[in-house]
């Protein structure tokens, strides 16, 4: 079982199912009826909800990245299905163990609290989703341990043991977080930026309070004609590394929007998104460009660190981001290097 998912009704929908007309000779002319004023409510609270997920950041998250399931999977792999969901049942009060990027969440969740204490009443705000192809009756747990801890899920999309990636566009989503690399490979191939959870010091502990996202400075800028590499992902085909730039791009500029919010009420030293450049060139080489290209993009970055070859490791072990822009797939390769930083690869 995947990690991703809960409950669906296939692709019915039931409020799209025509009723039959009647035929000429039966059909009354009626006046039409005055809409009642729960009509008026539920119309509001429709133009609501689209007007906030609009707005929003949409963050998609699978429940084996909240939330630490590595028992409750060993027992789907061993025993089976049934057993999988009859242990789920048999503990739904029993909250599952914090996952990945349960961090993350909390750090979200403190960017938005200070944002509705800025801008009361705004929707421009991170909006999280729990994606799992659980099924309902795993699902019962999932929301009983979000509960537990308090956190501000409001939206979920439980899929009954089929993929959850047809409903990441219905969402809205502008990135979707996956401990399934096939999941995040299926995410990037319809449009959405997305990224694999990274399993490097479990046990690292990650900020609550501030959302840190740290950017490779020689992902962003071409390698000289001597090195290795080109560009960007270049180990993709031109077309796929040009798109997935383009998805990273989307998110970067709306998490640019989200910074300069707080840069307008005079909070740049207290705003709690703290961003990082990290480049392992020579600042003659690569300065200046990178730093203009992401501030193209709409982000500021607080914090260079130039490297000049040096490794990457010991800053990250410093900074501990909540995600890391990294092209060479640091956290696919190097999975058994114990590192400080328990970030999340973005692709």
């Amino acid at each position: 079982m995947s990690d991703t998912g809960l409950y669906s009704l296939d692709s019915m929908d039931i409020c799209a199912v025509p009723l039959p007309e009647r035929t000429s000779s039966t059909k009354k002319t009626r006046a039409p009826k005055e809409s009642s004023k729960s009509d008026r409510d539920r119309n509001q609270f429709q133009a609501q909800l689209e007007s906030k997920s609009q707005q929003a950041i949409t963050i998609a998250v699978s429940s084996r990245t909240l939330f630490n399931m590595a028992d409750e999977r060993a027992i789907y792999e061993s025993d089976g299905l049934e057993s999988y969901v009859k242990y789920q049942l048999d503990h739904e009060n029993e909250p599952l163990k914090k996952g990945l990027a349960f961090a993350l969440m909390k750090a979200l969740e403190a960017v938005n609290f200070r944002l509705h204490e800025l801008y009361p009443g705004s929707d421009e705000t991170f909006d999280i989703v729990l994606m799992t192809n659980n099924h309902a009756q795993v699902g019962v747990r999932l929301i009983n341990s979000i509960n537990h801890y308090g956190l501000s899920i409001e939206r979920f999309c439980m899929t009954g043991g089929t993929s959850p990636i047809n409903y990441l566009k219905a969402y809205n989503t502008n990135l979707y977080l996956s401990a399934d690399p096939m999941k995040v490979a299926n995410a990037l191939s319809e449009g959405i930026a997305a990224a694999t959870i990274c399993h490097l010091d479990k046990d690292a502990e990650l900020s609550e309070k501030q959302l840190r996202v740290a950017f490779d400075g020689d992902s962003f800028i071409p390698q000289e004609q001597d090195d290795k590499k080109g560009y960007m992902l270049s180990s993709l085909p031109h077309d796929s590394r040009s798109a997935t730039q383009n998805r990273i791009k989307g998110f970067i500029q709306l998490l640019g929007k989200i910074q300069r919010k707080f840069f307008a009420k005079n909070e740049r030293m207290e705003c709690p998104i703290r961003t990082y450049l990290i480049t392992g060139r020579e600042p003659t080489k690569s300065a200046g460009r990178v730093l203009k290209i992401i501030s193209n993009y709409g982000l500021e970055i607080n914090e260079t660190l130039y490297l000049a070859g040096s490794s990457k490791k010991p800053v990250l072990d410093i900074i501990r981001p909540h995600l890391f822009f990294d092209s060479d797939s640091l956290c696919a390769q190097n999975t058994s290097v114990s590192h400080s930083s328990n970030c999340t690869e973005v692709k």
